[in-house]
């Protein structure tokens, strides 16, 4: 059985920064690609950022470049997404999500399989 574990969200001013933690357990991680996924109060689920299945490669969507990093540790199966620079836009519940299909890139929501449970991030601004 797969369970990805999210934590790591509060509530920050704007400017400021989080780093949200995604825990893997089962059989899957170190061969998949992994993203991070976020809903905001009466929106659809939209992506953030996903990495590579070594953590060479990583995207972004655009509204959180230069301002987000995912990055990965295979060995401890953890999938990071460091936040700086936050805005009240960024306000939503954050998921992280494990694709079974390596192939590159992975942004939509079909081509994951398995999902966490979510964790908040709250702008104020």
């Amino acid at each position: 059985q797969v369970q990805l574990v999210e934590s790591g969200g509060g509530s920050v001013q704007a400017g400021g920064s989080l780093r949200l933690t995604c825990a893997a357990s089962g059989r899957v991680f170190d061969n998949n690609p992994m993203g991070w996924f976020r809903q905001a109060p009466g929106k659809e689920r939209e992506f953030v950022a996903t990495v590579s299945s070594l953590g060479v490669a990583t995207d972004y969507t655009s509204s959180v470049k230069g301002r987000f990093t995912i990055s990965r540790d295979n060995a401890a199966k953890t999938v990071y997404l460091q936040m700086n620079d936050l805005e009240s836009e960024d306000t939503a519940v954050y998921y992280c999500a494990a694709s079974l299909d390596g192939n590159w890139p992975r942004r939509l929501l079909s081509e994951y399989n398995y999902w966490g449970q979510g964790t908040q991030v709250t702008v104020s601004s």
